[in-house]
């Protein structure tokens, strides 16, 4: 079994994220892959069973151009405690989904946002999720939210968190199988 884990990073919190999640699922797929979304290619994706796709939550949704750019200026701004991820100036989950064709056959959605309710803070794991279908691809579970402080750190059981939800599509693609 062949797992693709695709994340859009800004701050490197997806990006943790996405290598929790991925050392949750190695118990049940033989191979596993984590990658930036600049990375995704068509290639990598071949003969993938699942992908697993998450990206940061900005204004209520996946980003768009100009969230991404005020995420870049924000982590340039004087006494900012932020580091940009390395492929965060790279293109976002938007402009890849654009670029797909049929993605692999089962599918999971996540995002990082805002410790607060969803009505208030929006969830991009919606967004993903949607587009994950329109490519062809079925949802093996619920889209997942992973939280940050509204300083954009990660919280710190989120790591943990993560983990413990790759292990849950494990389970998930077992009983596929």
């Amino acid at each position: 079994m062949k797992t693709v884990v695709v994340y859009e990073s800004m701050y490197g919190n997806t990006h943790l994220i996405a290598e929790a999640i991925a050392d949750g699922l190695r118990a049940e797929s033989d191979e596993v892959i984590v990658t930036p979304v600049v990375d995704a290619t068509r290639q990598l994706l071949a003969h993938a069973d699942l992908i697993v796709v998450g990206g940061p939550t900005h204004v209520h949704g996946m980003s768009r151009e100009n969230t991404r750019q005020a995420a870049v200026e924000a982590a340039s701004e004087d006494g900012s405690d932020l580091e940009l991820d390395p492929d965060a100036e790279g293109p976002g989950l938007r402009t890849w989904f654009e670029t797909m064709d049929e993605l692999p056959p089962m599918a999971a959605a996540f995002d990082t946002r805002l410790k607060a309710p969803a009505l208030v803070t929006g969830r991009a794991s919606n967004g993903i999720a949607r587009r994950l279908r329109a490519h062809g691809s079925r949802l093996v579970v619920a889209p997942m939210s992973f939280m940050v402080t509204k300083k954009s750190h990660l919280l710190d059981e989120e790591t943990t968190h993560a983990r413990e939800w790759g292990t849950q599509l494990s389970g998930a693609l077992a009983a596929e199988h």
